[in-house]
C-alpha cells in the first residue's frame, strides 16, 4: 500500500483549517490533495486530536499483528488436523 506523504498530525491540522472556516476547495488546493482524499481523511480522522490519532494508529498496528498470529495458528491447526486424519 502506498504510504501517505502526510502524517496524522498534518492531516488533523489540515482538517482543522477547514473546520476553522476555510472553504474545502481552498484547503485541498493549498495542500495539493483531492477533495476525495480530504473527505476520506475527514471520515477517518474527523474530530480526533493528535494523541487520539496516535492511539488509533497503534491499535491498528496491534490489530494487524494479532490477525497475522491468528492466521498462522489456524494454518498450523489445519495442518495438524490433516496429518491426524490420515491413516498410516
Amino acid at each position: 500500500m502506498k504510504r501517505s506523504r502526510f502524517n496524522e498530525e498534518q492531516i488533523i491540522a489540515i482538517l482543522k483549517e477547514q473546520e476553522g472556516g476555510m472553504p474545502t476547495a481552498e484547503v485541498c488546493r493549498r495542500h495539493g490533495i483531492s477533495s476525495a482524499t480530504f473527505y476520506k481523511w475527514k471520515a477517518k480522522f474527523g474530530g480526533l486530536e493528535v494523541s487520539e490519532a496516535r492511539r488509533l494508529r497503534s491499535l491498528e498496528e496491534e490489530n494487524s499483528r494479532l490477525k497475522m498470529l491468528l492466521a498462522e495458528a489456524m494454518l498450523d491447526n489445519a495442518v495438524l488436523k490433516d496429518l491426524a486424519s490420515k491413516k498410516w
